[in-house]
């Protein structure tokens, strides 16, 4: 396989140049630092010349999994050296402890993928193959994810063409997955397509991944009638779809502007006892909104209440619905959208919706109803600083000075009261 080496070495320099630009990918930011990890407080804080030897210290044996170092590695990527040299410490571990099994090298290589440095991962790879590890479709997949994660597509492409050479690690479903994914996530349909097709073609046949991968890339792409298409297939095949299939479907419908399809879809996850999640129901709620079909939401909340749906996706529906009435300014149905929503045992759920209430019974002057209203929630709604900040605004253009008081006065026993705001009020 040091043969097949070489031959990567010999595709970057045919191949050098000729990648079209929209094959690559945005960076990703990774995960946030936590200073409760002891050992990632403390490498942090080390210079690199420490962070070996600690390391030895901490693993006299490195653990089974080796995907254990993911948060480690991601947390310390913002360190330029230091996550490399844990990856490094790895690989020195795997060939002292003489580590046979490929499936750790595997897990080394996608962590080299992590960090996007694919010349350590081909590093790795070597290694594996000079201690006598024999590649498998597994490890090539994983030098594979990493040089597509790391936009080195030259190098992918050699590994897969040496995969369909061999006789011991032919290209599986995960190899397509890997390069559909990609080209998904960068927005290359015609690239993604193609190796969809090419994955078919060969007999393997699409899984879940495929289809949520070439989906989501053709929705984002807009796309549409390709995704109508596959997600058809998809239905023939009888595999049930995952919630980031049916979001990006409904995402097709929304951004059209085409509530008629969207419902439609809705109804038919419904009808199939599918997942809705929040954020389906965020998305349908927008769209009501900016078509500004009240009436249709309220269909749509007595359809959903014969189905066992999940009370967070109740709580965007009657959210939805009640700041779509306050939006009108129909504080008659605001109250009673409020009073069913309570009455269900759900509540408020965005400071923005109780602040869309709350302008509309200014608008509307309306103050004793609007007294009414804050008490009706008070025990199921903690309000935000924002939400207390419109209540003072409100009241003092409408020279109610003393309900500023009491809003003081509440603010300042849940410790949401300063000098500032108290010099402010006094002011004016």
């Amino acid at each position: 396989m040091a043969s097949g080496i070489r031959v990567l070495s010999i595709a970057r320099k045919s191949y050098s140049g000729r990648i079209p630009h929209n094959f690559f990918f945005r960076n990703h930011s990774s995960n946030s630092k936590s200073n409760s990890n002891p050992l990632l407080h403390k490498l942090l804080h080390l210079p690199n010349s420490h962070i070996k030897p600690t390391l030895d210290h901490e693993f006299p044996s490195l653990p089974t999994s080796l995907l254990s170092f993911d948060f480690l590695i991601t947390s310390l990527s913002p360190s330029s050296q230091k996550p490399n040299l844990v990856l490094e410490w790895i690989l020195e571990k795997l060939l002292k402890e003489n580590v046979k099994d490929h499936g750790r090298f595997s897990e080394l290589i996608f962590l080299c993928g992590k960090l996007k440095n694919v010349q350590l991962g081909i590093n790795v790879f070597t290694s594996m193959e000079g201690v006598g590890v024999k590649p498998t479709s597994l490890v090539f997949n994983s030098l594979i994810s990493a040089c597509l994660s790391s936009h080195d597509i030259v190098t992918a492409y050699s590994l897969f063409e040496i995969m369909e050479s061999s006789e011991n690690y032919k290209p599986d479903f995960h190899t397509y997955n890997n390069f559909i994914s990609a080209f998904s996530k960068s927005g290359n349909v015609d690239a993604m397509l193609a190796w969809y097709s090419a994955k078919k073609a060969t007999g393997l046949g699409p899984d879940l991944q495929t289809f949520e991968s070439v989906i989501s890339g053709c929705v984002n792409s807009k796309n549409y009638e390709i995704a109508d298409r596959v997600f058809e297939e998809m239905k023939i095949s009888e595999m049930i779809p995952n919630v980031t299939i049916l979001e990006s479907m409904l995402k097709g419908f929304c951004s059209q502007k085409s509530l008629c399809r969207a419902n439609e879809f809705f109804k038919f996850v419904l009808d199939n006892r599918w997942q809705i999640s929040e954020t389906m129901a965020a998305m349908l709620v927008v769209l009501y909104h900016e078509q500004g079909q009240v009436e249709k939401m309220e269909e749509l909340l007595e359809t959903i209440t014969s189905y066992p749906i999940d009370s967070g996706v109740l709580s965007q529906i009657h959210c939805g619905i009640v700041t779509m009435y306050a939006m009108l300014d129909r504080l008659d149905e605001v109250e009673l959208s409020v009073g069913r929503m309570l009455k269900q045992g759900m509540s408020f759920t965005s400071s923005d919706d109780v602040e869309k209430v709350i302008c509309s019974y200014f608008r509307k002057e309306a103050y004793d109803r609007l007294d009414i209203f804050l008490e009706c929630i008070k025990n199921c709604y903690v309000h935000t600083r924002s939400t207390y900040d419109l209540l003072i605004s409100g009241y003092r253009r409408a020279n109610l000075h003393e309900k500023v008081d009491l809003v003081l006065a509440d603010m300042e026993s849940v410790g949401l009261a300063d000098m500032k705001m108290w010099d402010l009020v006094l002011l004016n």
